[in-house]
């Protein structure tokens, strides 16, 4: 489970029945906040970062273990609910990699035919 890629669990608007639109148009908000939240908390602790304000506040291995909270959430919240733009650009990436592994299983086949044929 842990190999496999996450996909946003929010379905996109044109994929759901009629009675869901609004539900899910709620939830997304709600996760697009939720996003926003987890984004000013990293850029938070990067400006405490730059100022060195964070010595007032923490040792160095409790700043850095708050960093990379925030940091790791940040990214996971990007990835439970992107935007739009950044929705589209993760499937566009996933069809690329599909074509590119479709070449790939074409080539080691041609490979093993000629390696066969040549034995």
């Amino acid at each position: 489970m842990a190999h496999r890629e996450f996909e946003c669990p929010v379905p996109r608007i044109s994929e759901l029945p009629k009675t869901m639109v609004q539900a899910t148009v709620r939830m997304e908000a709600i996760a697009f906040k939720w996003r926003a939240l987890a984004e000013r908390r990293r850029d938070h602790h990067i400006e405490l970062y730059k100022t060195g304000r964070w010595r007032h506040y923490y040792t160095d291995q409790q700043f850095l273990t708050e960093m990379r909270t925030a940091i790791a959430l940040a990214q996971r919240w990007a990835s439970i609910a992107p935007r739009p733009e950044e929705r589209d650009a993760v499937n566009n990436a996933a069809r690329e990699r599909a074509k590119d592994q479709a070449k790939t299983a074409e080539l080691l086949k041609a490979v093993e035919f000629l390696s066969a044929k040549a034995a």
